[in-house]
């Protein structure tokens, strides 16, 4: 089992913040960290204290935190979609889950792909000089599709292809550049619940193997590193944790283990698989992530990276709903914020975002102006002193650099067509949401004023009509209609 560091040591952090901007005497290497349902309270530098995120802290610690920083989408593929594309969730051509094949490794079908020619955050780069990898779940388009990792501009790609493998952290196999890699694992249905009779702490072993996902993934990022040293690089890592199932190598969930002491074992009666000490497990989990997140920095500095890249971290969505013996009421996973996962308020959509970049942005930085995902094509191309074409975003450079501290206002959009279909608009401290669209394409809007309730809690809307007319002008501005049905709710005419 590979040994991960769990703490970044001082020196290095220090040395980090002592580098100046005339160190970065060429475009930056750039590495994006995007974690997998990973809540906006659950590193300790959010607020997080029943699970130890050491190195997560020190990277913010040495470079700038967001506060109120934003995904495209509360779930998984449209939010990786609108990130490499630049393309908000009214315009961006995956907007859903839209699932394909099974579960099974017979019936591996992916995602619905990109569409052919979709321009994305690595062509850009690909066109400016850089080798591009991306390493953990993509969820995109299977290869053979037109969204494969090999046609949206990336030279590598080791992981995971369908969302759905995902679910099993112990797979029979990964892909390497549109390869088969086997692993020591049988297969395994993680969505099983077991019987009454299966009591034995050896039923609970069926849901585990040989070979963890995200130590494969991670040292395969290691590699690329090494090999990529001496060229400008973009490594693009969409980590698997800390999305359920919760399964975690035994030696892994000692330090928790006598931390909760009312957990119950979970029989995998909501989905998932079953696990005997299921929050232990989830904390080990992010803290698995967390040291992922310290192998990446000691190899920057083993191959002598440190003084000329960037590093971003953030996650794809909120914490999940309660399933898959989940509770994220037990590590105030969104806190303070209201939802999760599949929502359109701010516990679904405001995210952790965390950016590293020695000599270029100031130790401890926090900054509380708006931005977000959409926002990561326009930030890269201004990055590289280039124009990012069609993108709906803004450059959020300027605010980590220190050039200014606080952009003009601006609208961010959002809409959803899962859980009944829903919308949502920030507009300064105003957020409107509207929800189960489909059922009643007439629904009334919600407003909050998150200056004053970041939680959503008092609906505002009878008070301030004109704000809603302003909020009726930006869906009206923003949507355009999806390519398919089961994606156009916000029109009533479909």
């Amino acid at each position: 089992m590979h040994r991960f560091i769990t703490l970044i040591p001082v020196f290095l952090v220090v040395l980090s913040a002592a580098l100046n901007a005339h160190s970065q005497s060429s475009r930056p290497n750039i590495i994006l960290i995007y974690a997998d349902d990973l809540g906006y309270n659950e590193t300790g530098v959010y607020g997080q204290t029943k699970i130890n995120t050491p190195n997560i802290d020190i990277m913010a610690a040495a470079g700038a935190r967001f506060t109120d920083f934003y995904t495209g989408s509360p779930v998984c593929a449209p939010a990786r979609c609108i990130m490499l594309t630049g393309r908000h969730s009214g315009h961006s051509y995956i907007r859903g889950n839209y699932e394909l094949g099974g579960f099974e490794d017979a019936h591996e079908g992916g995602q619905m792909p990109l569409a052919e020619g979709t321009f994305t955050l690595a062509h850009l780069l690909k066109q400016y000089g850089y080798t591009t990898g991306a390493i953990g779940k993509w969820g995109l388009g299977i290869y053979g599709s037109s969204g494969s990792p090999d046609k949206m501009g990336f030279d590598y790609f080791y992981g995971y292809l369908d969302q759905k493998q995902a679910h099993n952290h112990y797979p029979t196999h990964l892909w390497e550049n549109g390869k088969w890699d086997s692993l020591n694992n049988r297969e395994i249905d993680v969505h099983r619940t077991l019987s009454s009779s299966e009591n034995h702490p050896d039923s609970f072993k069926v849901f585990t193997g040989n070979d963890y996902a995200p130590e494969k993934e991670i040292l395969k990022a290691k590699d690329f590193l090494g090999k990529n040293k001496s060229k400008s690089f973009f490594l693009y890592l969409p980590f698997t944790l800390p999305h359920l199932s919760l399964q975690i190598p035994a030696e892994k969930l000692k330090q928790y283990q006598a931390s909760f002491k009312d957990e119950q074992p979970y029989r995998g009666q909501n989905g998932y698989a079953s696990t005997l000490y299921p929050y232990s497990t989830y904390a080990a989990m992010i803290s698995y992530l967390d040291s992922m997140v310290g192998v990446i920095f000691a190899s920057l500095k083993e191959n002598s990276l440190l003084n000329n890249t960037i590093v971003l971290f953030t996650s794809d969505n909120a914490a999940t709903f309660n399933t898959g013996g989940f509770n994220r009421e037990i590590f105030g996973s969104n806190l303070p914020l209201r939802g999760g996962k599949q929502d359109l308020y701010e516990g679904g959509i405001r995210v952790p975002m965390i950016a590293w970049w020695p000599g270029r942005i100031s130790p401890g930085k926090i900054i509380e102006s708006t931005a977000s995902q959409v926002d990561m094509l326009s930030t890269i191309a201004d990055l590289l002193k280039v124009k990012a074409e069609k993108s709906d975003g803004l450059s959020f450079l300027p605010l980590l650099v220190g050039k200014v501290s606080s952009p003009k206002e601006r609208s961010f959009y959002f809409e959803f067509p899962e859980k009944g279909g829903q919308v949502a608009v920030r507009l300064g401290k105003w957020k409107g949401v509207k929800r189960n669209m489909k059922a009643n394409p007439g629904t009334i809007w919600e407003l909050y004023d998150l200056s004053r309730d970041i939680s959503e809690t008092t609906d505002l809307a009878k008070d301030h009509p004109e704000i809603l007319r302003q909020f009726d002008a930006i869906v009206k501005k923003e949507h355009q209609h999806s390519h398919i049905k089961e994606w156009e709710f916000v029109d009533a005419k479909f």
